[in-house]
């Protein structure tokens, strides 16, 4: 015999379509009676929350078509490996390699063109910000030089430690317009190019005798006066500055610095003691 409030609660949920909340209403059931006359009915579709990832794994598919890696999917989505393994593990890489970069490099060039009315648009805008800017700096006064001066040493000099008092300026950087800006500042206080000591840092991957001469030429710095370079291990898996633009780091090192030093604290400490 069949059970008639068994057959209503079924008929409301596939007939109607109603949740179990909108049964319970209707019927005035208990939430577990309504489940248990429910247990093989299947819920209604509209019920169904959609996957929160359907749309990273739509993607995952599109980026699979222009032949890239798992390891690049995954990156470029930033889910795990195996998540994009599984997304896209019915979609093996074409094995036309040469294929697959041509489209790889269609892609990239489509890409380019989407945005480059965008980056010209940013780039004009950046450079009027920065003409503007340049014009209300204006040309620096030794005063001001000094200041500035001591302020980025203080930030990217070497330092005395109270458990290990050097009072020693030297001063190591890889953006020559802060060298120059230091080179100057030097000058101000008296210290001359022709006095400091030079040194490249730089990777074993890199020419170190290259650099030394980039560096040179480009701060107008006495050859004579630069030291052994220094050779860093290279690691390729985790170093994105290199290629022909990459010179490695210039240690200026300035000696019998010890009252240069303490002007420069000085300087700062009136800096700072002026912030309120």
């Amino acid at each position: 015999m069949t059970d008639p409030t068994a057959a209503e609660v079924r008929r409301l949920r596939t007939g109607e379509g109603l949740s179990v909340r909108q049964i319970q209403a209707r019927t005035g059931l208990g939430r577990n009676r309504v489940y248990a006359l429910l247990r093989d009915g299947a819920p209604p579709a509209r019920t169904r929350r959609p996957a929160a990832r359907d749309d990273l794994r739509a993607a995952a598919v599109a980026l699979r078509g222009e032949g890239r890696s798992v390891g690049d999917i995954a990156a470029r989505l930033g889910v795990a490996k195996s998540t994009a393994y599984l997304w896209v593990r019915h979609l093996p890489l074409d094995p036309d390699e040469e294929g697959a970069a041509r489209r790889r490099a269609r892609a990239r060039a489509m890409n380019d063109d989407r945005w480059a009315t965008y980056r010209a648009t940013r780039d004009a805008a950046q450079a009027e910000v920065h003409s503007r800017m340049r014009e209300t700096v204006g040309r620096l006064a030794d005063r001001e030089v000094l200041l500035l001066g001591a302020a980025l040493y203080w930030c990217e000099g070497t330092k005395s430690k109270p458990w290990r008092r050097h009072d020693h300026v030297q001063f190591v950087n890889t953006d020559a317009g802060l060298l120059r800006l230091f080179l100057r500042f030097l000058a101000a206080c008296g210290v001359e190019r022709d006095v400091p000591t030079y040194r490249v840092s730089i990777h074993e991957s890199a020419d170190a005798a290259a650099a030394q001469r980039w560096w040179a030429e480009t701060l107008d710095l006495p050859p004579h006066r630069f030291r052994r370079p220094t050779i860093k291990r290279h690691q390729p898996t985790t170093r994105h500055n290199t290629g022909e633009s990459y010179h490695g780091c210039l240690v200026v090192d300035v000696p019998r610095s010890r009252e240069l030093y303490w002007k420069i604290e000085g300087v700062v400490a009136a800096l700072t003691g002026e912030i309120t």
